[in-house]
């Protein structure tokens, strides 16, 4: 049973793929000067990366595909109905995994716990495609935890989720790309997809600017739930990435970014400390 799903997984292709497509595209349409050079990046956030991925599967030991195939004949799964067409659970699937991710990105923004790994990724004082490749390991695998327990709540088809695991893998990099579309495309696309300047407002170093945009994939969750923000505040020109306090080349050693969870010290998540750096800004 295992055979088809386990056999054929692009993911890793499209993974690559991505990468050097948009690492190109950043080459020709840049959309700031990066404060640290662009090899010092790639070498620690793909060092984070490679920890993360250790660390997920000696704990986890099972992807996505693999369990959506376990639980193909869940008498509780949602979308393995046989009244379902395929098509129509094809389209749902990718739509809620999506949604799922959109709810655990939530939930790392308001769970103080979830946020001191959360916050690795947005200490990036600079966004880039390699800042997609940015997150704790520890936060990686509850992650992707969150995601294997939604795949096996929704039992979609394996197929269904080898296509959503592409376009995350896409996403990964597309919306962390330091590039900017033309602003014609831009709007249109928009409209259906997450697009680079939508998640870069995410990563500003504006609180209410970090609380918005949490979508992974479709806009559409944001703009339901009303965490959806058009435009930063000053423009996307003005846009200050990443966390006050944290905004310097210091925060791309792999140390760092490994030992941020556990320093107590101007801990973002704790509204005290807000405050105090409000007032050192």
């Amino acid at each position: 049973m295992l055979g088809a799903p386990v056999r054929y997984q692009p993911q890793l292709a499209v993974l690559v793929i991505a990468f050097l497509t948009i690492g190109e595209w950043e080459s020709r349409a840049r959309w700031r000067a990066l404060t640290v050079p662009e090899e010092r990046r790639w070498l620690g956030h793909s060092a984070l990366y490679l920890a993360g991925l250790v660390l997920m599967w000696s704990l986890l030991r099972v992807s996505a595909v693999a369990t959506a195939s376990l639980v193909a004949e869940s008498p509780f799964g949602l979308l393995n109905s046989s009244w379902l067409p395929e098509p129509l659970a094809w389209i749902l699937a990718v739509a809620l995994l999506d949604l799922a991710r959109y709810g655990m990105h939530f939930a790392h923004h308001r769970v103080p716990v979830l946020w001191r790994l959360h916050r690795v990724h947005h200490s990036d004082p600079d966004i880039d495609l390699s800042t997609g490749l940015r997150a704790h390991p520890i936060d990686t695998v509850i992650v992707q935890a969150g995601y294997l327990a939604a795949v096996a709540v929704l039992a979609p088809p394996w197929g269904a989720v080898v296509l959503a695991e592409c376009l995350f893998c896409f996403q990964t990099f597309f919306t962390h790309a330091n590039a900017r579309l033309p602003e014609g495309i831009e709007a249109r696309l928009r409209r259906v997809l997450v697009t680079p300047d939508l998640h870069r407002i995410h990563h500003s170093e504006r609180e209410a600017e970090q609380n918005g945009n949490f979508g992974d994939l479709l806009p559409w969750w944001d703009r339901l739930f009303g965490t959806y923000i058009a435009a930063p505040a000053g423009g996307q020109s003005a846009l200050v990435p990443g966390l006050r306090g944290f905004q310097s080349s210091r925060s791309l050693s792999l140390r760092f970014m490994l030992g941020l969870p556990f320093d107590p010290r101007g801990d973002p998540s704790q509204p005290a400390d807000r405050e105090v750096q409000r007032e050192q800004a």
